[in-house]
C-alpha cells in the first residue's frame, strides 16, 4: 500500500532532496492520514455514543486531534515549500517547525478536555453497554493506527522529517491508548465493575503527556537546536578528505527548515601555499557541499606555519595537554610572536557550552600548564564556545 501510494502520487520519488518532491511526500502523508483518522472518529464516535462509553468517545476525539493534527502538517509543508522572498532570503521552511508547535499545543489541549470528561463520568457514573460491535472497532482502529505508524515512519525517514516521524510516533501511541479502552471494556464486563472513566482518565493523561513532549521537540529547533552529532562528523569527515587540508574549527549550522541547511567553517591550511591556490580548493569544497548536499557552505582559510618544528612540535604538545583537562577541548590556530624576554603563544580554545570551568578558570589553567613546559611563553587564549556539541 505505502510502496503504490508513493509511486502513485510522488513523481521522481527518489530524488528526496528535491523541496518540491519532499513536499509531495508531505502531502501525501498528511491527506493519508487525514482520511483514515476521520474514518476512526466516526467509527469509534458512533459506537461510543451507542453505547454510552466516555472512553471510546475519548478515543475517537483523540482521532479527531489527529486529523486536525494532520491539517495543520498539511498546511505547514505547503506553506514550507513557498521559496525565498526579499524578506525571508532564507526560505519559509520553518513553518514546518511552527506548524508541528500548533499540532503539539492541540494535542495538550485536547488531553485537558478529555481529562475532563473522565473525571466527571468517575463522579457520576452511568453504565457502559459492551457488545461486539466495541470489540470490532477498537481492534480494527488498532490494525490501522499500526499501518499508519509505519507509513509514516517510512516517509519520514525517506525525507529526513521530523513532523511524520512525530506523526508515526503518535500513531504507535494510539495503538497503545485504543488496547487501554479496549481491555478496560472487557474488564468491566467481566468484573461487573465499570472501569470505562478510568480509561478515559488514563487515556486522556497520556495525550496530555505525549502533547507536552511534543512542544518541546516542537520548540527545540526553533530555538537553535545543536545539529546532529553524525551530520557535524560527515561534515568534517568531508572537508578533510580534500589535499590540503590540516584541520577544521568554529563550525556552525544553521537550521531554517528541513532541507535548508547553512554552514559556515575555518579551514586549516599550510601558510607557505600559494593562497589563490588555496582559495581555489575552498570554492570547490563549497561547491561540492552545494551541488551534492543541498547545503550553502562557507569556509574560511586559516594559514598555519607547517615549516617551523618547533611551533608544530608546541602546538601537539599543548592540543594534547588540553585534551588531559577534558576531551571535548580542541584548540586551534596557534602562531607564536618570540621575543627577546618572552614568547606570546597566541591561540584559540574551544569549549562546550556547559564546560565546568569559566572562560577564566579554563584560561588560567591551561596558561599554568603551558608555563610548566614552557617557561618563556605567555599565553593569549581565546575562549571559543561550540555551536555544534553538546553533553549527554
Amino acid at each position: 500500500m505505502t510502496d503504490w501510494l508513493v509511486r502513485t502520487f510522488v513523481p521522481d520519488a527518489d530524488n528526496v532532496a528535491s523541496p518540491a518532491v519532499r513536499t509531495r511526500y508531505g502531502l501525501v502523508a498528511s491527506i493519508t492520514c487525514i482520511a483514515c483518522n476521520v474514518a476512526l472518529c466516526l467509527g469509534k464516535g458512533a459506537v461510543g455514543l451507542l453505547f454510552g462509553s466516555v472512553s471510546i468517545v475519548a478515543d475517537a476525539v483523540n482521532n479527531l486531534s489527529d486529523a486536525s493534527s494532520n491539517v495543520v502538517s498539511l498546511l505547514g509543508f505547503k506553506l514550507a515549500s513557498r521559496p525565498a522572498d526579499e524578506e525571508h532570503p532564507y526560505g519559509h521552511g520553518r513553518y514546518e517547525y511552527l506548524a508541528g508547535l500548533m499540532v503539539a499545543v492541540l494535542v495538550c489541549a485536547i488531553g485537558l478536555n478529555l481529562l475532563g470528561s473522565s473525571v466527571e463520568k468517575i463522579l457520576h457514573p452511568e453504565p457502559t453497554e459492551f457488545g461486539p460491535a466495541v470489540v470490532v472497532v477498537l481492534v480494527g482502529s488498532m490494525l490501522v493506527k499500526l499501518w499508519m505508524s509505519a507509513f509514516n515512519r517510512r516517509l519520514g525517514r525517506a525525507i529526513s522529517s521530523d513532523t511524520l516521524e512525530a506523526t508515526a510516533v503518535d500513531s504507535r501511541n494510539d495503538v497503545i491508548s485504543t488496547a487501554a479502552v479496549l481491555a478496560s471494556a472487557v474488564i468491566s464486563q467481566l468484573a461487573g465493575f465499570d472501569l470505562d472513566g478510568w480509561a478515559g482518565l488514563a487515556v486522556g493523561g497520556f495525550i496530555c503527556w505525549s502533547g507536552i513532549e511534543l512542544v518541546q521537540e516542537a520548540i527545540s529547533p526553533l530555538l537553535g537546536k545543536v545539529p546532529d552529532p553524525a551530520y557535524v562528523e560527515h561534515i568534517r569527515t568531508k572537508i578533510m578528505s580534500y589535499p590540503g587540508v590540516l584541520g577544521t574549527h568554529d563550525l556552525m549550522v544553521h537550521d531554517y527548515g528541513p532541507g535548508r541547511q547553512f554552514a559556515s567553517a575555518h579551514v586549516e591550511m599550510a601558510a607557505e601555499g600559494d593562497p589563490l591556490q588555496q582559495h581555489d580548493l575552498l570554492d570547490n569544497i563549497e561547491q561540492d557541499f552545494k551541488t551534492e548536499e543541498g547545503l550553502v557552505m562557507t569556509l574560511h582559510y586559516d594559514p598555519i606555519v607547517t615549516n617551523d618544528p618547533q611551533v608544530r612540535d608546541m602546538r601537539h604538545w599543548i592540543d594534547l595537554t588540553v585534551k588531559g583537562i577534558d576531551p571535548a577541548l580542541s584548540i586551534h590556530d596557534l602562531r607564536c610572536v618570540p621575543g627577546p624576554t618572552h614568547t606570546n603563544v597566541i591561540f584559540d580554545c574551544v569549549r562546550p557550552a556547559d564546560f565546568a570551568l569559566t572562560a577564566g578558570e579554563l584560561r588560567k589553567r591551561i596558561s599554568e600548564l603551558v608555563r610548566e613546559r614552557y617557561p618563556r611563553a605567555i599565553c593569549k587564549i581565546t575562549i571559543d564556545d561550540s555551536y555544534v556539541s553538546s553533553r549527554q
